[in-house]
């Protein structure tokens, strides 16, 4: 039996349009959820006063949501379909949880929009589709969910979908990247099984959908980039650093290079789960002997790439960022801790280049003064210390990070352009 291909979804949409229940549903209708476990859930809902909860406790397994019919933290919850192996990482709706949403969004290959026809447009939906966007995913799955509680109205189907299609242009999603779902999650119409109570509707159920969902080719012809997540020195073994291929082929034998030290070595042997390769491809995580390296030479958060196209280490980078939960506000000088790859640095805000309508994503006239709380911007950064970055369009694993200041991640962004640092 072949290795089905994974994806990641990650389930996005304002607080009340019914995801939980859109998950639940799913789980249940491609047997990742039991007969057994829904009707004890039924039980457990109908307890505490949330009747037709029962799909949405599938995913909100802490006692504390239950009560508050909420999601809180994120939820890692399997299924398949006959094509795809899926996680389904499950973003809370609610404001003050939209950081975690982050986590889940910048690890997602697509993602699922659901907006109730019942209620339409909402603030957060409009805020997830766009945080979305900025965060580097490229594919949209709309569900209209609540259906039913329309009557199964085309009209209104027609209406809402005609709003959002506006919304989603307006911010850059491409037409042909966004799928369109007429379904109700409640009672299974179009989530795995095509209703019939909607014959005018002739597209796709939610789990067809996610079948169309095209998995971004293993960039095995981009230039090697491996971010080390750890280095050890082994008797007999030499210095064998660990680390997953993000892009480009690892081969035996071939002359690497260690940025930002510099180093250089030669790729001496190769181990996945305890067996020899003689080439690793994007998505391996491998340990390798390296000749020609000293253990203190080279550290976590080096990447390593051929030695002819060494990776970029910067001097200042453009980014794209989204202000998520910021105390006060962000202005020129501001030097928090940011998270790329498997490292971490201080970087210092040197411009605030401008300011973008969130509602839109287009451009807000005028240099901004400071960034507050929900802001999205464009800015520049200048690490503090030599820092492998690359531009998120070339190399996506290494153009994606977090901004964190006084325990809390406080912004998130992708890289949109790198002056390289002068060696």
């Amino acid at each position: 039996m072949a290795k089905k291909p994974h994806v990641n979804i990650v389930f996005i949409g304002h607080v009340d349009a019914g995801k939980s229940t859109t998950v639940g549903r799913l789980l249940y209708e491609t047997g990742a959820v039991s007969e057994q476990m829904l009707a004890k859930l039924k039980d457990e809902a109908a307890k505490v006063g949330k009747a037709t909860f029962e799909f949405a406790f599938v995913m909100d397994e802490l006692k504390e949501e239950r009560e508050r019919g909420v999601t809180i933290d994120i939820s890692h919850r399997e299924f398949e379909s006959p094509k795809y192996h899926y996680t389904i990482i499950d973003a809370p709706g609610h404001k003050d949880f939209v950081k975690n949403m982050i986590t889940g969004a910048s690890q997602a290959d697509a993602a699922v929009l659901v907006i109730s026809v019942k209620d339409g447009i909402q603030p957060q939906t409009k805020e997830h589709a766009f945080l979305a966007k900025v965060l580097g995913i490229t594919q949209l799955i709309v569900n209209l969910s609540k259906m039913d509680a329309v009557g199964y109205d085309q009209n209104k189907f027609n209406e809402v979908k005609a709003e959002a299609e506006k919304l989603l242009k307006g911010m850059g999603w491409k037409t042909e990247n966004v799928q369109w779902i007429a379904a109700s999650s409640y009672n299974g119409d179009n989530i795995a099984k095509k209703s019939d109570k909607m014959p005018w509707y002739t597209g796709n159920t939610l789990l067809g959908a996610l079948d169309n969902v095209v998995l971004p080719a293993k960039p095995v012809d981009k230039p090697l980039r491996l971010p080390v997540q750890d280095v050890f020195s082994i008797t007999g073994h030499g210095v064998v650093p660990v680390g997953r291929v993000e892009t480009g082929k690892l081969v035996l034998n071939m002359p690497i290079i260690f940025m930002p030290s510099g180093k250089k070595g030669e790729v001496k042997k190769i181990e996945m789960h305890h067996q020899e390769l003689t080439e690793a491809n994007p998505g391996d995580n491998v340990g390798f002997n390296v000749k020609g390296v000293e253990k203190n030479d080279i550290k976590r958060g080096e990447v390593i790439g051929p030695s002819n196209n060494p990776p970029k280490v910067a001097a200042e980078f453009t980014a794209q960022i989204v202000v998520l939960n910021h105390p006060t506000a962000v202005s020129v000088g501001y030097t928090p801790v940011i998270h790329i790859h498997t490292t971490h640095f201080a970087g210092k805000f040197t411009a605030l280049v401008e300011k973008k309508d969130p509602k839109t994503g287009q451009p807000v006239p005028g240099t901004p003064d400071f960034l507050k709380t929900g802001d999205v911007a464009i800015v520049k950064i200048q690490p503090l210390k030599p820092i492998v970055i690359e531009k998120f369009s070339d190399f996506p694993p290494l153009g994606r990070f977090a901004i964190r200041d006084m325990g809390q991640t406080v912004a998130a962004g992708v890289v949109l352009d790198v002056v390289e640092k002068k060696q």
